[in-house]
């Protein structure tokens, strides 16, 4: 590049970004909360490979046009004057060693037909929880070259939006999937207090998250993900793994033998394009429940898609696991269903099948809002940090589904039916077999984080900040 000089300033980048620069695994997430200092990030890290990898391929994406104007491209032709030549019609920066940086939008499904039959070796999906998973991963698969350049893809995130629990999975939860490789994925959490340039040029725009309603600061300030925007069980923690070792402040829980006294119950809701779901269930002496086993109907890796058993495959395998599980064989289970299972449409219902199994169910109450507000109830913290209702943590589709529902936009008290909602059905029927009155909650301690520095605990900034280049 002669003796032009590109001009990138490092001195006040801070630690999350230092490790966001210096990451070299596939799937590189960074963010988690608005302010993180993503936008400055994705800029920096683009220029910096086009620098100093000839001839690498770059792709930025975001949900609009406008978006990539206002966000990278506008920045980036002040940061690359007389270093890089921008081709407007083709939305390219080529750069003198052969580098290129490329910008891409993707607003709906039908925008991915100009992704095919392109390759990049870098990507950077910005604001990646605005598209959805399907989105996502076609674009992933724009990744490849055969060459020795670095492969990888950026994603900057907050939590809330389209693929929310994705992201949730991959980066939250690191619940991989076996086609996925956990070493291939990391997860750098920055939040607007980690913005060293934010905070000392718009410290306001801290108070201005502070001021959010309680389920958007969670989000937007803490960066957590188990709260999403229009998520009807907003209610339900999945807790650290020493919160479900003491069973406080969480919903799923470590499992552990179930004493013999206890009764059983079994709760069911029938599917067969769409999943069936079989849940057990432990009663303690004080009305605890206890989800300790499930049997979902889903085809593995595909979400709502059901495994089309019919019910004497179900049943008999119902049974199976009945006569043979330890905390199940000799018990006197009782069992509650969808009143739907006793039509008889084909001359022979449902539950006719299942009795014939020696499988038997008793009418469940199908009132959706009172069914609800009974799961709220028994989600509901007491005082001593304990709820009514605990899942043992091996139960993996309940834990993955029923975050992933959303509220009806035409019925405010009633779950969106369009959503995964097979083992929400049929915990339903549970809880109203069971009514419980409400109690009043105990709220959620704070975190011990202190945004606002109120304590006025120094934190450290970074004086050191040379730049490794992978």
């Amino acid at each position: 590049m002669g003796a032009v000089t590109l001009d990138l300033d490092f001195s006040k980048v801070n630690p999350k970004q230092k490790l966001a620069l210096e990451d070299k695994h596939k799937y590189i997430g960074y963010g988690g909360a608005r302010g993180g200092g993503k936008s400055w990030f994705v800029r920096v890290k683009a220029i910096l490979l086009a620098v100093f990898y000839a001839g690498i391929k770059v792709l930025i994406v975001r949900q609009t046009y406008p978006e990539l104007m206002n966000n990278h491209i506008r920045e980036m032709r002040n940061i690359l004057y007389k270093i890089a030549k921008y081709v407007d019609k083709e939305k390219i920066f080529y750069f003198p060693n052969g580098s290129t940086i490329q910008f891409m939008y993707c607003r709906n499904d039908a925008d991915l037909d100009r992704f095919q039959g392109t390759e990049f070796d870098v990507i950077f999906i910005d604001e990646a929880t605005h598209l959805t998973e399907y989105q996502i991963k076609t674009i992933g698969l724009c990744m490849r070259g055969a060459n020795e350049l670095p492969k990888r893809i950026y994603f900057t995130t907050n939590p809330g939006g389209a693929s929310h629990h994705y992201f949730k999975r991959i980066f939250i939860d690191k619940d991989y999937m076996p086609d996925e490789n956990p070493e291939d994925y990391s997860f750098i959490q920055a939040l607007v207090t980690d913005n060293i340039a934010l905070m000392a040029k718009q410290p306001e725009y801290l108070q201005q998250l502070e001021n959010l309603p309680e389920k958007q600061k969670r989000m937007f300030l803490y960066g957590l993900w188990d709260v999403a925007e229009g998520m009807f069980f907003e209610d339900f923690r999945v807790g650290t793994k020493e919160q479900q070792a003491t069973g406080l402040y969480t919903h799923v829980i470590e499992p552990f033998e179930i004493p013999p006294n206890w009764t059983i119950y079994r709760s069911f809701d029938w599917g067969y394009h769409k999943p069936f779901s079989v849940g057990w269930w432990a009663v303690d002496y004080d009305g605890t429940l206890y989800r300790i086993m499930e049997l979902y109907g889903c085809v593995k890796n595909e979400a709502n898609e059901g495994l089309q058993w019919d019910p004497q495959q179900v049943f008999q395998r119902v049974k199976e696991i009945e006569t043979t599980h330890r905390w199940l064989k000799g018990k006197n289970i009782i069992g509650i269903a969808d009143p739907a299972i006793w039509q008889k449409t084909t001359g022979i219902s449902i539950y006719d099948v299942a009795a014939r199994n020696g499988v038997y169910f008793q009418k469940g109450d199908n009132n959706r809002i009172a069914g609800w507000q009974q799961v709220h109830y028994r989600f509901t913290f007491a005082a001593n940090g304990k709820p009514r209702m605990y899942i043992f943590n091996t139960c993996k589709n309940t834990i993955r589904t029923l975050p992933t529902l959303q509220y009806d936009e035409h019925k405010v008290e009633d779950l969106d039916s369009d959503g995964e909602d097979h083992i929400a059905d049929e915990i339903r029927y549970m809880c109203n077999k069971l009514p419980i009155k409400p109690i009043k909650s105990k709220p959620i301690k704070e975190l011990a984080d202190d945004p606002l520095n109120q304590r006025g605990e120094y934190r450290s900034s970074m004086n050191n900040y040379g730049i490794k280049i992978y």
